[in-house]
C-alpha cells in the first residue's frame, strides 16, 4: 500500500487511515510493532510531527498502544481499526454518490456506470 496523500485533506488524518488500512489488511497484525515515527515519516515524505499526531489519534481511538521508549503496537483487538476504515469508506462512497447525483445521474445509472468501470 502506498503513501498516496491528498494535499487537500489533513495529512495526519490520512496517515492514520493508511495505518488502519494496513492493520485491517494484516500487514501489521495484532500485537505487532509498527515502524518508528521517523521511518513512517521518511516513507510517507512527511514531517515526523505529522506522523506523531496520527499515532496519538490512533491511541485515543483504541487502535494502537504507544509505549514510551519502545514504540507503538497494534492492539490485540483490531476492530477499532476496521471501524475507522469502514467510516472512511462510507464517507468516500457517500461523497461519490452525491457527486453523481449533482452531475444528473440517478442511482441506477450510477450503479451501471460503476459496473462498466469494474469490468
Amino acid at each position: 500500500m502506498s503513501w498516496k496523500l491528498d494535499k487537500n485533506r489533513p495529512i495526519a488524518v490520512q496517515i492514520g487511515e493508511i495505518l488502519c488500512a494496513r492493520i485491517a489488511a494484516g500487514e501489521y497484525p495484532p500485537l505487532s510493532k509498527l515502524p518508528s515515527v521517523r521511518t513512517i515519516a521518511v516513507e510517507a515524505g512527511v514531517n515526523p510531527n505529522t506522523v506523531q499526531k496520527a499515532i496519538e489519534v490512533l491511541v485515543e481511538k483504541g487502535v494502537i498502544d504507544s509505549v514510551l521508549g519502545s514504540g507503538s503496537y497494534v492492539k490485540e483487538d483490531i476492530s477499532p481499526a476496521k471501524e475507522m476504515l469502514r467510516e472512511r469508506i462510507s464517507d468516500k462512497t457517500r461523497t461519490y454518490l452525491e457527486d453523481m447525483k449533482m452531475l444528473g445521474m440517478n442511482e441506477k445509472e450510477t450503479y451501471e456506470y460503476i459496473g462498466r468501470l469494474i469490468k
